[in-house]
């Protein structure tokens, strides 16, 4: 009987497990026992002594039926049970609520109870599941109420869950979906765990961008820009003779306090919100079910009426020998328990150009192993500047190799490796000796092994990404995904975190909004940053059509960096306009010191619908950086597309004629598309008596020479494959006008030069 009564509250025991039951102080028969006993009790006591009447127990989602006879007399019924169960009105009340409101289910249950071979029969959520031997057989080997009704061939039934919402992955998407859910009481569970990576890294609840991601990254970026602040100290009067060390260790231990704190504040809200958390590893089994397992073993199934999968990516590796045995991924890097030393980057995604960046400002000899190209689906434009300034800054790069084998040649922390690579243009073969390699070559859906074909929903079978409507719903309509795993969509913390609530506020609140996935700012923590708003240019060119797109641009010098004389025309800004949306701003992308602080301003006036009249009649702030690229992409040129000017004779406005400025270029185009004289704003004219010019859309009209502004950034020069000519382009004072400079030849035929100061860009062919 003792082991019976265990059992049977095991079998009612809510998911999740529920405090232990007040025991009574009712004397009698049922003293000392729980409620849950107590019910057991009463039910078998019934079998035994009160037979043939009828004998029920009703608690919630289980009930235990006994043959039974025809009700010959309820008063007498409800006396008889008056007199047992006096003592206990819980019991009394369930028992009369179900027998006046049951007698349908009840020949129903006896019809049933008449096929099995042993009494009593157990039902879970009213639906029969089977004789006491053989649902107490599953049971004990299973030891869970859900998994017993699978072994007894029973699907649960749609009309009662465990939960309202189980969301999939405790990352920041997951975690904003939950707490949002809960704001509308609903009953929500979160599922979360992490597997060790081949090194034996894991974390705690938060995700990749908390524990792997976005937070540590910062921090060790900001860890380099201090150290590059300290050289630039010396220059604003800050004297010291010690030599400056970087201690990885110290870094390492406070980043991963900070980290700490945000795990066990997650876990902090999530209780206040009353989010049930459980660290397991959640898995589909069924329609509305997920099987639960810890880091234990121990399994439990949940049933929901609605599924959010925030699952996230974790990083790819190469499959080759000694990947996974020694090399590392950001999932290790930033919690390493000793300084990488010297490094081997494999990967051009921004998590590589990233963790490069920092490693080599912190001191390290950093070296970028590169397939084929940088920040793939970014502003190629951008992305190669970011290189360019890499590399000038010390960073090694390695073009067209991937790694083929890895090899430990010296044991330690770190060690010593020995990478061998093969050339993707040929045969040739290298190899290499590092202390550490980092993998960042892309990032894997955790989507293959969470049961999604056990409950048909639709993946990429190639890349593991779920396709998803506008409204984040998967092919399984109570089934919904978001963040990092969706097929064709931004892989960025602020989407899933904005995703996922705007998913649970259409779900319980009535809200219409669904998430933009277009103007979304982002950066990229590089050396020199990267902030990007809208369509890349390549992107806008494909979309709206390149003779539809106009590009302003312009180089610009912080005032930070003046003063130590460093970095001048590396930082730049280019804005992406839309000709037939009355120039509507479509892309914004900057280069420079803090560009996540300046473009997520300019991200808020793209959204209300931004345009380059609206941008050129802003005022700046000064003397910042937003000023910088604000006003001179405001006022310096155009960087136009090709156009054929035949028969001109081009002004000689510059250079030859000893000024370094010219307001316009002036000329009649004979195409059959021009009919109508063109002004052009170059800030170097050269004259030829026949040319092509990368021109813009001849037939529009420009702005008259008298709007044009006098531009007179210093240290303008003309660079031509490398060669400066400082004559063509003089340099001016406060904007005061020309500066006499010297004359100059021009360039050859098909030479691509770049105006530095002035930005502008053109290929010169003579005809």
């Amino acid at each position: 009987m003792g082991s019976t009564l265990r059992k049977s509250q095991a079998v009612r025991q809510a998911p999740g497990g529920a405090p232990p039951e007040r025991r009574s102080p009712a004397g009698g028969f049922f003293s000392g026992l729980t409620s849950s006993e107590q019910n057991w009790q009463f039910c078998l006591y019934q079998q035994e002594m009160l037979l043939p009447r009828l004998t029920l127990y009703w608690s919630g989602n289980a009930f235990i039926l006994a043959p039974a006879v025809m009700i010959t007399g309820l008063f007498a019924e409800l006396a008889e049970l008056n007199r047992l169960v006096g003592n206990h009105p819980q019991l009394f009340f369930s028992w009369v609520s179900f027998l006046l409101g049951g007698a349908p289910k009840l020949r129903e249950g006896q019809r049933e109870a008449a096929a099995e071979t042993s009494q009593p029969v157990v039902s879970v959520r009213k639906k029969q599941i089977g004789d006491h031997e053989r649902t107490l057989k599953a049971h004990k080997e299973e030891d869970n109420p859900q998994k017993t009704m699978e072994v007894n061939g029973l699907t649960p039934v749609p009309d009662s869950y465990d939960y309202d919402l189980i969301v999939i992955g405790g990352g920041s998407g997951g975690l904003a979906a939950a707490k949002e859910a809960a704001k509308y009481e609903k009953k929500v569970m979160v599922l979360d765990f992490v597997k060790p990576t081949p090194q034996g890294s894991s974390w705690g609840l938060g995700g990749t961008c908390v524990n792997v991601g976005c937070i540590p990254k910062k921090l060790m970026h900001q860890a380099a820009l201090l150290g590059q602040a300290l050289q630039d100290s010396r220059k604003f009067g800050w004297q010291f003779t010690e030599e400056v060390e970087h201690n990885w260790m110290t870094m390492t231990e406070s980043v991963q306090n900070y980290i700490g704190s945000l795990n066990w504040g997650y876990r902090v809200a999530l209780r206040d919100k009353k989010v049930t958390y459980e660290n397991a590893y959640g898995e589909f089994v069924g329609p509305h079910t997920i099987k639960a397992t810890n880091k234990k073993g121990i399994e439990k199934l949940y049933t929901a009426e609605r599924f959010i999968i925030a699952t996230g990516e974790r990083p790819r590796y190469l499959g080759i020998p000694g990947d996974k045995e020694y090399c590392i991924s950001s999932d290790d890097l930033f919690s390493l328990p000793y300084c990488p030393g010297k490094t081997l980057v494999v990967g051009a995604s921004y998590v590589a150009l990233e963790c490069a960046g920092f490693l080599a400002g912190l001191g390290l000899d950093v070296t970028v192993m590169v397939r084929s190209i940088l920040l793939r689906g970014f502003d190629q434009d951008m992305a190669n500047r970011i290189g360019e300034y890499m590399k000038e800054h010390g960073v090694n790069f390695i073009r067209e190799f991937v790694p083929v084998k890895i090899e430990r040649v010296e044991e330690g922390t770190p060690g010593v490796l020995k990478v061998t690579a093969k050339s993707t243009a040929g045969d040739q073969m290298i190899e290499g000796e590092y202390n550490t390699v980092l993998l960042a070559i892309g990032r894997d859906p955790c989507t293959r092994k969470i049961g999604l074909d056990k409950v048909g929903v639709n993946i990429n079978e190639k890349t593991g990404k779920i396709p998803v409507n506008d409204v984040e719903q998967t092919n399984v309509p109570y089934i919904y995904a978001i963040g990092d795993i969706l097929q064709d969509k931004l892989e960025l913390t602020p989407v899933a975190i904005q995703a996922g609530r705007l998913l649970v506020q259409r779900l319980y609140a009535g809200a219409t909004t669904k998430c933009d996935y277009v103007n979304v700012p982002t950066t990229v923590f590089t050396p020199l940053e990267y902030g990007a708003c809208g369509y890349a240019e390549e992107t806008a060119m494909e979309k709206f059509g390149e003779e539809n797109i106009e590009v302003y641009h312009s180089h610009f010098w912080p005032l930070e960096w003046t003063v130590p004389s460093r970095d001048n025309n590396k930082c730049y800004a280019k804005i992406i306009c839309n000709i037939q949306d009355n120039e509507r701003v479509i892309g914004f992308h900057v280069l420079g010191p803090n560009a996540g602080e300046v473009t997520q301003g300019f991200a808020a006036a793209i959204k209300c619908g931004l345009t380059k009249e609206q941008l050129d009649n802003t005022v700046g702030i000064h003397p910042v950086c937003a000023e910088l690229a604000l006003k001179t992409v405001t006022l310096v040129g155009r960087q136009v597309k090709t156009g054929i000017a035949t028969g001109i004779d081009l002004p000689l406005m510059s250079g030859l004629s000893g000024y370094g400025h010219s307001p316009a270029l002036a000329g009649v185009f004979e195409e059959e598309s021009v009919k109508e004289k063109s002004l052009w704003p170059f800030c170097c004219v050269v004259s030829l008596p026949k040319a092509t010019w990368p021109l813009s859309n001849p037939t529009r009209t420009k702005r008259p020479v008298a709007d044009l502004p006098r531009l007179s950034p210093p240290g303008a020069s003309r660079s031509d494959g490398g060669k400066e000519y400082p004559e063509l382009e003089a340099i001016h004072k406060d904007h005061q006008g020309p500066t006499p400079g010297p004359a100059q030849n021009s360039p050859k035929s098909g030479t691509r030069v770049e105006f530095k100061g002035f930005s502008l860009s053109h290929t010169i062919n003579l005809i």
